[in-house]
């Protein structure tokens, strides 16, 4: 991840590495920001419970906004609450060339270490932008009018329809799902079907899980 950082526009504030970890890449900033450490050390500033060769210490960027959304696809997360699969989205939506999200301000906080962990340096590039999802979508249904795709129990079977080429695809909360005030602007709505073999297989399906399949068959449908 740090070897993500380095080659990011993230401010470094300080780095703590072991001798064992590779400097030849380092900038003369960079480097400037470089204290050698003890193994020991090192694990007493890591959050991990077993830390790797250096740990970083990054400015916080200011918030990127949107003043306009364009004809693209986008996520929108609604209440997300487990740090792991809020990272594994922001990571999802990288993989898959989705470079803007929206997060409610009850989701987990972006920086937390875990979600941090979780997206595996995807945070560096995935502009992650917290705020009030129905402004977001009353805007989106005055001005640029996207469609927007969001992911229910009771959706149609997604792969028996035809997907747009853009839009907003919102994900809800892990337990409760979408929340009712966002229902009013879905111009779609999809399931992922079961092909369980067993009369009671799985109920459902984990949030990140569900974001990456339906990315996934987004991205089928437009290289066909």
């Amino acid at each position: 991840m740090v070897e993500e950082l380095l080659a990011s526009d993230f401010l470094i504030h300080s780095l703590y590495a072991t001798e064992k970890w590779e400097t030849s890449s380092l900038s003369a900033t960079q480097k400037d920001s470089l204290t050698l450490v003890s193994d020991k050390v090192l694990e007493q500033l890591s959050v991990l419970k077993t830390a790797n060769k250096v740990v970083a210490v990054v400015k916080q960027p200011l918030q990127k906004g949107i003043n306009e959304l364009k004809q693209k696809y986008y996520i929108a997360l609604d209440s997300i609450s487990d740090p792991g699969n809020m990272g594994t989205i922001i990571r999802i939506a990288d993989w898959f060339g989705i470079n803007e999200l929206f997060y409610s301000s009850d989701s987990v906080e972006l920086y937390n270490p875990k979600v941090v962990q979780a997206t595996m340096g995807s945070i560096f590039r995935v502009n992650a932008i917290e705020t009030d999802l129905q402004e977001l979508l009353e805007q989106n249904q005055n001005e640029m009018q996207l469609p927007v795709i969001a992911t229910v129990l009771k959706g149609k079977n997604i792969y028996e329809q035809q997907l747009p080429s853009a839009g907003i695809l919102v994900i809800g909360n892990e337990s409760r799902g979408v929340s009712p005030g966002l229902q009013k602007y879905f111009t779609h709505t999809v399931s992922i079907p079961s092909f369980s073999t067993y009369i009671k297989g799985a109920e459902s399906l984990n949030a990140a899980v569900a974001t990456g399949i339906v990315c996934a068959e987004l991205k089928r449908q437009q290289l066909k």
